[in-house]
């Protein structure tokens, strides 16, 4: 891990085309402000870990949720008969 210290209003590169910069500092939060390519995403790790896990479930289980579909469909077919 890459540790810098930075003052209010610096900025930090990675790479050509992101800026990261320190925006406001409190004494139990730092506000930074991210300038990047619109195809670059960025996420909050909490954020980012919630979407990895709902991938990860989805495909652990793809036939039981198929499953329950074609249930669901014979159903409403028999219904109708």
């Amino acid at each position: 891990m890459l540790v810098l210290t930075r003052k209010k209003d610096e900025c930090i590169m990675i790479g050509d085309d992101i800026e990261i910069y320190l925006v406001d500092i409190a004494p139990n939060q730092v506000r930074i402000g991210i300038n990047a390519p619109r195809d670059v995403q960025i996420y909050r790790k909490e954020v980012y870990d919630a979407i990895k896990e709902e991938n990860l479930r989805s495909r652990e289980l793809p036939g039981k949720d198929a499953e329950q579909v074609v249930t669901k469909v014979k159903t409403l077919f028999e219904k109708k008969e």
